[in-house]
C-alpha cells in the first residue's frame, strides 16, 4: 500500500508539473482546452515571456511525462517482484488513477481555478473571472474520466500479469 500512495504521489506530481510548464512558461491557448469558455475566450496568444521560456517549459512537461512512465513503471515493477495477481495490479492502477483525478478536482479546480490567484499572476485578464462559481464546470469530462479509468486499469492490470 506504500508504494501505491507513493506512485500516487508521483501521478499528482507530474499532473501539477504539466500544468505548471503549460501555463507558466509555455502559455500557449492549446493548453487551455479544458478550461472554462470564459478563460479560453479571455487568454490572449502570447509569445515567450521571456527568452528560454517555452525551453523551459517544455523541459518541465517531458519531467512531467517521465514521472508519470515512472509512477507506472514502479507500481509494476513492485507488484510483479511483490507477485500480484490481477486483482492487486487493477487496484493499484485505479487507485493511482482515481487519487490523479481527485487531485485534479480537488488542487486544481477548487484551490488553483477557484480559490487562489494561480491562474491570474500568469494572465492578469482572466482576474475577474475566475473564482467558486466555476467548480464543477466540468464535471462530466472528470465522471467519463472515472468511467474510462476502469478498463484502462484492467488493461494495465492484465499486462502486468503477463510478466
Amino acid at each position: 500500500m506504500i508504494m501505491t500512495a507513493i506512485t500516487t504521489l508521483m501521478m499528482m506530481a507530474a499532473y501539477f508539473l504539466l500544468l505548471y510548464g503549460g501555463v507558466a512558461f509555455i502559455q500557449d491557448k492549446k493548453f487551455f482546452s479544458s478550461a472554462p469558455k470564459e478563460i479560453v475566450e479571455a487568454v490572449p496568444q502570447r509569445k515567450e515571456r521571456f527568452p528560454g521560456a517555452h525551453v523551459i517549459g517544455w523541459m518541465i512537461i517531458v519531467i512531467a511525462f517521465l514521472t508519470f512512465l515512472g509512477a507506472f513503471l514502479l507500481g509494476a515493477w513492485d507488484g510483479i517482484m511483490n507477485h500480484f495477481g490481477f486483482t492487486g495490479f487493477f487496484v493499484r492502477f485505479l487507485v493511482m488513477l482515481y487519487g490523479m483525478e481527485v487531485f485534479d478536482i480537488i488542487f486544481f479546480d477548487w484551490v488553483l481555478l477557484c480559490h487562489s490567484g494561480f491562474f491570474p499572476h500568469y494572465y492578469p485578464e482572466v482576474k475577474d473571472i475566475v473564482g467558486p462559481h466555476l467548480f464543477g464546470y466540468n464535471w462530466k469530462t472528470h465522471l467519463l474520466h472515472f468511467i474510462i479509468y476502469i478498463p484502462a486499469a484492467a488493461v494495465i492490470a492484465w499486462v502486468c500479469t503477463l510478466f
